[in-house]
């Protein structure tokens, strides 16, 4: 049996910020509400209560709803119209599709007189002589019933007529009475023998195979053996639902080789870019409390553990695990592993030994020393010529005692002539 809780009322009052008192609207529709309960102390200011398509059997605790202006009670099981004469303010009473067989009982609504609309649609009173005519008769304040306008004259004529009819209808409905004890007695004597000898120990796809496929009567009993065999289905279903075996993960294969593992299900991100290390940024949930992570980093691989789930990586180089790190930021969440290289490619240059270069002598007449022979410098890939060609500017000021040639013609301009110079004298002279 459900029953109408606090929860229930509040999950669908979101719109009122889950507030009860000031609510004025709630929809209790299809949740197999057994009684109407509670909703007259804790929503007093309702106008419009849904609660169609449920299991409900009786109209009751609604008499101190005062602001009451529609009320939806289609497609349950009720069987008499009754306890809402207080309702002063009810415009819209809607009972399509229940049992209800006592007529009669539409007189406890005459006190109701802001009631304008009536709907008795699919109930076993619809089916009585002079229906019609005995409902506008008996409620005169009706402007529509069943989804129709009342017209004047028919209003007219149901009123002159119905002192004739009530007893007619009236008659009918005692028929319906007694039909309606028998019908519950049967139903009550088939519904037991059935669940208790030919349902108890069938297969349960072949009992709901065989249940929906037998014509059944209109009937509460019925509705409610409908309901029943619906929670046995679902429950069926849930045991049916095979639980899935937890996968037996393996961290490495045969050859030792780590395996890549993300059992959480989490995105991450593995940098490489840096030559000197790898960083490792998992995507942590944010308000993951940080002691339900562990994190082992090993030379060739980096396992976290996030909530008992298992997230393994596999490193293409070795790290050196004494000088790796893991951070998590306080703003998102995220876990970062930071893991240096053990072997990183740097270039290293190669200097002579003090003790060569304590050996080396220097050249003759030069104060400038060379380097050791290995090593080059700027100087030498600008250059032309060997290496050995080294310039000495000791001597830029000394004066060239080497022997100059020189030629009377280029004297007055103070130049020499080169050695092996000779004069072309079809070139003239220079003015």
């Amino acid at each position: 049996m459900v029953r109408i809780t606090v929860d229930i009322v509040r999950k669908k009052a979101e719109h009122h910020d889950c507030l009860l008192a000031p609510l004025e609207e709630i929809a209790l529709h299809q949740e197999n509400i057994e009684k109407i309960e509670f909703l007259q102390d804790w929503c007093p200011k309702l106008k419009i209560l849904l609660m169609q398509s449920n299991l409900i059997a009786k109209i009751e605790n609604l008499n101190k709803l005062k602001h009451l202006v529609y009320l939806n009670l289609a497609l349950n099981n009720i069987e008499i119209i009754e306890n809402l004469q207080r309702c002063e303010s009810l415009q819209k009473l809607d009972l399509t599709l229940n049992f209800i067989g006592e007529i009669k009982s539409v007189e406890t609504l005459i006190d109701n007189y802001n009631l304008e609309h009536l709907y008795l649609t699919g109930n076993p009173c619809t089916d009585y002589d002079n229906y019609r005519d005995y409902i506008i008769g008996t409620l005169p304040q009706l402007s529509t019933l069943d989804g129709r306008e009342i017209e004047r004259t028919e209003r007219i004529k149901a009123l002159q007529n119905l002192p004739l009819i009530r007893p007619d209808v009236l008659f009918e409905q005692e028929n319906y009475r007694h039909q309606r004890a028998k019908q519950k007695c049967r139903l009550e004597k088939d519904i037991h023998n059935k669940w208790e000898n030919e349902y108890k120990d069938m297969d349960p796809d072949e009992r709901n195979k065989k249940f929906y496929a037998e014509k059944c009567e209109h009937a509460p009993e019925v509705r409610y053996e409908i309901e029943k065999m619906r929670q046995l289905k679902l429950k069926s279903y849930e045991t049916e639902e095979k639980t899935e075996d937890k996968r037996v993960y393996k961290f490495f294969a045969s050859d030792g080789r780590p395996f890549n593992i993300n059992q959480p299900k989490i995105d991450f991100k593995f940098s490489e870019t840096d030559p000197n290390m790898y960083v490792l940024d998992l995507a942590i949930y944010k308000h993951m409390d940080t002691s339900l992570l562990d994190v082992n980093v090993e030379p060739n691989y980096v396992r976290v553990l996030i909530k008992g789930k298992i997230f393994q990586l596999h490193l293409p180089e070795e790290v050196d695990i004494s000088n790796s790190s893991a951070k998590r930021s306080e703003i998102t969440g995220h876990l970062v592993v930071t893991m240096p290289k053990l072997n990183t490619n740097k270039i290293k240059k190669i200097i002579a030994p003090k003790k060569e270069l304590k050996d080396k002598k220097p050249k003759e007449n030069n104060n400038v020393f060379c380097e050791h022979e290995l090593r080059k410098s700027k100087r030498e890939l600008l250059e032309i010529g060997p290496a050995g060609n080294v310039l000495d500017f000791t001597k830029m000021t000394k004066c060239n005692n080497a022997p100059s040639y020189k030629d009377p013609r280029f004297s007055s301009l103070g130049k020499s002539v080169s050695p092996g110079f000779v004069d072309n004298p079809e070139v003239p002279d220079l003015e």
